[in-house]
């Protein structure tokens, strides 16, 4: 019988394909496999790399770890109290078998959602693979076990604090996303776009400063990761475990590159789309608290008022 591939070819043929995008027929050329056997091994290869690499660099946090991420966030992006940034992003894939037409977003193509949680280093926290394309991002974190941990308060959160230079009220550490998400106590989403006041303005670009980092954390996984730059040509489940594999990689990579922050002054004012997602009115509350905060005169940012 014919040898079988070693380990270090099988890491470096699954790199190759997540790094360029190469398709299968390329990889048969390169390393002279069979198309078959590569499809083989990039799905072997990637369920092995998220087995090693996700409880290394994509651990559960715990309070510490929320805490130190709050800290970062309001360095970086002066959003107190802020423990991550939640979005949503297709991946383009073939049509899956019989898949009818869950698959079909309202892009007009063929995909699954990659729901993140990231931190302001732009790492991923928590992903969530797979879903159907034709979900909002308000339903795939319903159905995430990320939601319903948040949901059933089991995310190991700190207790509420004051903001910095306040001594009330109390408030709680959030996560911040876009409109397609319904606003919570620990859930803040952007008010919406009719009738604006300045203050909801500010309270706005304050948010987005803050969400922006899971858009940069997405933009620079498909720019390392080149594969998702088009359509993925693999079984689903292969299709999946490769995503899976592609945002560890991402996380070690981060790490050991070392974190360089853009200058986000100059970030400008998102117009959110109106949303039909409802919140709580508690939820309501501490976004009201936040925004009175950013216009008080120890959470007002210089620039704030000519950015929006």
């Amino acid at each position: 019988m014919r040898d079988c591939i070693p380990p270090v070819e099988r890491l470096v043929i699954t790199l190759r394909y997540l790094a360029t995008g190469q398709s299968l027929a390329s990889l048969h050329f390169a390393f002279l496999i069979g198309k078959s056997t590569a499809s083989m091994v990039v799905r072997e290869t990637c369920l092995a790399i998220w087995d090693v690499l996700h409880p290394a660099v994509m651990a559960q946090p715990q309070k510490e770890d929320w805490l130190q991420i709050a800290d970062i966030f309001f360095q970086s992006c002066n959003f107190p109290n802020c423990v991550g940034a939640i979005d949503g992003k297709h991946i383009r894939v073939k049509k899956p078998i019989r898949s009818g037409s869950q698959f079909f977003n309202y892009k007009k193509y063929f995909s699954f959602v990659l729901f993140a949680v990231c931190d302001a280093n732009y790492c991923f926290r928590y992903i969530d693979v797979g879903s159907y394309g034709s979900s909002s991002d308000s339903a795939v974190l319903g159905h995430s076990a990320f939601g319903q941990m948040l949901n059933n308060n089991e995310l190991d959160l700190p207790g509420n604090t004051t903001l910095p230079g306040t001594t009330y009220p109390s408030m709680p550490f959030v996560f911040v996303g876009d409109e397609a998400f319904a606003l919570g106590e620990h859930l803040m989403r952007p008010y919406s776009s009719r009738g604006l006041s300045i203050a909801r303005r500010v309270f706005n670009y304050r948010l987005t400063r803050a969400r922006r980092v899971v858009e940069c954390a997405f933009g620079i996984l498909a720019n390392k990761w080149r594969f998702l730059h088009s359509p993925i040509h693999l079984k689903l489940e292969t299709a999946i475990s490769a995503v899976k594999a592609a945002c560890v990689l991402h996380n070690f990579v981060r790490v050991r590159d070392g974190f360089n922050f853009e200058d986000s002054l100059s970030h400008s004012l998102e117009s959110p789309n109106p949303s039909g997602v409802r919140g709580t009115r508690h939820g309501a509350a501490v976004r009201d608290h936040f925004t009175a905060y950013f216009l008080s005169p120890h959470g007002a940012l210089p620039w704030q008022l000519e950015a929006i």
